[in-house]
């Protein structure tokens, strides 16, 4: 928006590090560091602790297993219990698995893992102290831990709720600027809004939209709401009257009451309990509600009206449809209705594997940072996943996905080296029809680009549709070498730059940035005068040697004295190159008296193509008639000659099984037909070899005769085979 749309965008982030959620899991994460230090005062033997806390989680979670079941038993219990779901089928035959199975497996490995960590415990084959121990049943003994002693801890230390939501806040900043994600403008957090939440909920209240309760909690009024010609729902209309969504946008800690004007009426503010944060006001200690932080902080930002607010799809309703109506109920004047506060929403799909969200609640995830450390995948190929999705719909990450990604890459890539090179060595005789038809692609894609991006920022078909960057590459691939005018390739490279540099594919390079192409396609600045060298040199005695009268060692010596000296370079990075041109040159000169000496050269320039400058992470790229072309070795050209080298692996393999079985039906011929049977299990044959008694004396049957001499008139030929192959073998 801000690069290619021009627009003036000033971006607030709101963190809520206060809810229901984060107010449980601090306090559960601050019990168990108690509890495992000793510092629970008056609790039950650890043993019985573990026990109810497991018989705790498996009748909520997995209620068809039967209380009491011991830890040694679980696993049967529950395979047996929990079958489809283990089989990974559906719970419903009539719609594949979704969220609800992949919850009962998260369960399930929960049990699983927790159960079989404290039978080794008890075995004594585990330390309650050790990290495997305390990683496979804490999420058992979370929730048990504070069911016992949530309630007493000291809310007022605001720390054991704020250092778990730090802890994720940087690490969440940390991924996503490794993805090159811009930083907000603004950012805004629920523990430091206290006072000026309080005052957001005031006036709502005394704008006659919301109502306190006996408890100290405030509600919004949704029936006086719609009362004043005001409209709620209006982002989800058919979700409004969803309880269950209801429910859990209201949070598992909210206090059940009476006084609620209407089932759907929401929390604004919400009293706090023993164990919960709480900031003073008119209505008593209490809490924000989940929906009106959002409100609060985005109101004091951005003030009485929004241009765009975003979130995951799942926050539509009821978080959205209720921020909407609380903060149009604080703009609102007396006697006016339908303040818009927002004017467009961004709803965002979501990651999905196998069907289900990916999601922390789920299990079911995998961190930014695990990603990219594993090398699986780069900042540039997440993003490039992404741009080839649809923001607005979800993303299965599939192999077809992954691969339609790495392609992409790859061409761009691919067009960026090979628009370099072409610059670099411009062409005396361009084509001007050549010319004329690429410039007449470049503007149809760059009109269909704007266009694209005007239909709800469609990344995909900018990227992958007709007309788009890809198109305009094979457009260019596509010109005859050395037709093309540098102006035309600038024009085109520059373009293309911009836009990847706009979609963040190049760092923090800007989108007006003079320089052509994005990062990776160089070589390091340090190695190029040596590797330039050997490029210049390898092509002349590659050239040579390939020609109808080869290489002769006065042009071998000549061309290697023609290679100027490159300076020493004292850096140690800089030894492995000059290692490289230094052992190319002497080799070459070595061969000057080699009786095959343009087969010797071209064993030579192919190693130090496939081996001496693989290793420095550089590749020749040879090509007709044309210089190599010099570019760093990338993961594609890596998984391209793996899959090279696997095939050939499997091209052998496949051979040696073939003369090895070749082999043995050979030696299977050695044995004549006529001995094959004169062995103990018989005690009389006929002039054919035959059996006619079994080695008690009985005679042989006719059926087993038949079989006998089918089996005898295989081996005749297998022997005879082998009588032919040695003769041939003798005379050879």
């Amino acid at each position: 928006m801000k690069d290619f749309f021009k627009y003036d965008v000033r971006f607030v982030m709101n963190i809520t590090d206060v809810d229901d959620k984060i107010i449980v899991r601090g306090r559960q994460q601050y019990l168990l560091a108690k509890y495992l230090s000793g510092g629970l005062k008056q609790h039950p033997p650890s043993a019985k602790v573990r026990s109810e806390a497991l018989e705790a989680y498996v009748e909520k979670n997995l209620p068809k297993v039967p209380n009491g079941t011991p830890p040694r038993a679980m696993k049967e219990i529950i395979e047996q219990k929990y079958a489809d779901v283990v089989a990974g089928k559906s719970l419903d035959p009539s719609r594949p698995p979704g969220d609800d199975e992949a919850k009962l497996k998260m369960h399930i490995k929960t049990v699983l893992s927790g159960s079989e960590a404290i039978q080794l415990l008890e075995e004594n084959r585990l330390e309650e102290t050790s990290e495997d121990f305390q990683n496979n049943v804490q999420d058992i003994l979370l929730p048990y831990l504070d069911s016992l002693y949530g309630s007493t801890i000291d809310a007022s230390d605001h720390t054991i709720f704020t250092s778990l939501t730090q802890k994720f806040e940087a690490r969440f900043m940390e991924d996503v600027r490794a993805l090159n994600c811009l930083d907000p403008d603004d950012v805004t957090r629920v523990t430091e809004y206290g006072p000026q939440i309080v005052d957001f909920v005031k006036k709502i209240e005394d704008n006659e939209f919301g109502y306190k309760t006996s408890d100290g909690s405030v509600y919004f009024d949704i029936s006086a709401f719609e009362d004043a010609n005001n409209s709620y729902a209006r982002l989800e209309p058919g979700s409004r009257n969803d309880q269950g969504r209801q429910a859990d946008g209201e949070g598992k800690l909210t206090l059940q009451t009476t006084e609620k004007r209407s089932p759907s009426d929401f929390a604004l503010w919400k009293s706090s309990r023993p164990g919960e944060p709480s900031w003073p006001s008119p209505w008593g200690d209490g809490r924000p509600g989940w929906h009106i932080e959002c409100s609060a902080m985005a109101s004091d930002k951005l003030g009485s009206q929004i241009d765009i607010h975003s979130g995951g799809i799942d926050l539509a309703f009821p978080h959205h449809d209720n921020e909407l109506a609380q903060s149009e109920a604080y703009w609102l004047q007396k006697g006016q209705h339908n303040h818009q506060w927002v004017n467009y929403f961004m709803h965002m799909g979501h990651l999905s594997i196998q069907g289900s969200k990916m999601s922390k609640s789920l299990k079911n995830f995998t961190t930014i940072r695990e990603a990219l450390s594993r090398g699986t995948w780069t900042p540039r190929g997440l993003r490039i996943v992404f741009l080839l999705g649809n923001w607005a719909g979800p993303i299965e990450i599939t192999e077809d996905l992954v691969k339609e990604g790495s392609n992409w890459e790859d061409k761009v890539n691919n067009f960026f080296i090979n628009a370099k090179d072409a610059l670099n060595r411009p062409s005396p005789n361009p084509d001007a029809k050549a010319n004329n038809d690429l410039q007449e692609a470049l503007i149809k894609t760059q009109e269909a680009v704007e266009t694209a991006l005007c239909n709800s920022f469609d990344t995909r078909e900018v990227m992958n549709g007709k007309n788009g960057i890809s198109e305009l590459i094979s457009t260019y691939n596509s010109a005859k070498n050395g037709s093309i005018s540098s102006d035309t390739i600038s024009s085109i490279a520059k373009w293309i730059t911009s836009l990847v540099n706009i979609f963040g594919l190049n760092g923090e390079a800007s989108p007006n940035s003079k320089t052509i192409g994005w990062s990776g396609i160089e070589i390091p600045d340090i190695a190029k005068p040596y590797v330039e060298s050997v490029s210049r040199l390898r092509d002349q005695l590659r050239s040579s040697a390939r020609s109808a009268k080869g290489l002769t060692a006065e042009e071998l010596q000549t061309s290697v004295n023609a290679i100027a000296e490159v300076p020493d370079n004292q850096e140690s990075n800089a030894s492995s190159y000059q290692q490289v041109l230094q052992n190319f040159k002497a080799e070459a000169t070595s061969l000057v008296s080699s009786p095959h000496l343009s087969k010797a050269i071209l064993s030579l320039t192919d190693r130090i193509r496939d081996i001496d400058l693989w290793n420095c992470d550089i590749y020749l790229e040879d090509r007709e008639n044309e210089p190599a072309l010099i570019r760093p070795v990338t993961r594609e050209l890596r998984a391209a000659r793996q899959d090279k080298e696997d095939r050939e692996r499997a091209k052998q393999l496949a051979k040696a099984e073939r003369e090895k079985q070749a082999a043995a039906r050979a030696e299977k011929g050695r044995l004549s037909h006529l001995d094959m049977f004169r062995t103990s299990e018989y005690s009389a044959w006929n002039e054919e070899g035959i059996p006619t008694k079994d080695a008690e004396g009985v005679d042989i049957t006719k059926s087993r005769d038949k079989k006998l001499r089918k089996d005898q008139a295989a081996q005749k030929k297998l022997h005879e085979a082998w009588i032919s192959a040695n003769a041939a073998n003798v005379n050879s």
